[in-house]
């Protein structure tokens, strides 16, 4: 455990709940985020830092404006922090240019939304499939992977299925897939089951346990206690700092 005392929101990755041997796959530092609203500084992010390990399962909760989508889109590389750092794999995603920025989320990082955004014209394989054409993957090795991926989510008979035919489960489970498609260092997930229903909200957080226990890191922002305390740990978000980091499931 990092005990740096330039860390003003706790431990550096609380290790007491993780594999001793892990290694970091994603390490924040001091991160800050400053939004203007006309000439008065609001900060959404103050001082944030923590690691996550290969294959930890990490639930990100607190209340409305606590600063948790903010924290989502960092690590996503969706919007960029006023100050801090972040790390993938040892790599400084922060400093990278603009120019750079769509390459790493295609290569590093999976997102998983509330309302699925699946194409609505395309089949469930098309979906998965898409997301490969951009990183030079043949065409053969796409249709195997999104088989292998579509299959692995429970759907390998749903592949030529367009999104109006599959119930809201259905359809979270093939963004998933999607979602995995280039394996990716860490898969984001933002209220994956806030648009599904109690029966289906199990499905996919016992999908999302079963990756996390084959070492896909999984970071998921819920305003929803039931899927969090089934995470290997939870972060709690107040005013823009950690207020919490503790043992979930």
């Amino acid at each position: 455990m990092n005990n740096n005392p330039g860390n003003k929101s706790g431990n550096y990755g609380n290790n007491e709940n993780h594999d001793a041997g892990s290694e970091p796959v994603l390490r924040i530092r001091d991160l800050r985020k400053i939004y203007m609203q006309g000439k008065i500084p609001v900060p959404a992010l103050d001082g944030v830092s923590f690691d996550v390990n290969k294959g930890e399962f990490l639930s990100i909760v607190g209340p409305s404006g606590s600063g948790k989508s903010t924290l989502l889109s960092m690590i996503g590389l969706l919007d960029r922090p006023t100050e801090g750092s972040v790390f993938i794999d040892d790599v400084e995603i922060t400093k990278a240019k603009e120019s750079e920025a769509p390459r790493i989320r295609r290569e590093k990082i999976g997102f998983v939304f509330q309302h699925f955004n699946l194409l609505s014209t395309f089949t469930a394989m098309e979906n998965v499939d898409i997301a490969m054409r951009f990183t030079g993957t043949p065409k053969n090795k796409r249709k195997e992977r999104a088989l292998e991926l579509l299959t692995m989510v429970g759907l390998g008979d749903r592949i030529k299925h367009k999104p109006s035919e599959l119930s809201g489960g259905q359809q979270q489970r093939v963004a998933i897939a999607r979602a995995l498609a280039n394996e990716p260092a860490i898969l984001l997930a933002d209220e994956p089951t806030g648009a599904v229903d109690t029966k289906t909200r199990e499905v996919i957080v016992n999908l999302l346990k079963g990756l996390s226990e084959k070492g896909q890191t999984i970071i998921v922002v819920t305003h929803d206690m039931d899927v969090a305390r089934q995470t290997d740990r939870i972060i709690t978000m107040r005013d823009g700092t950690i207020s919490g980091d503790t043992g979930g499931s």
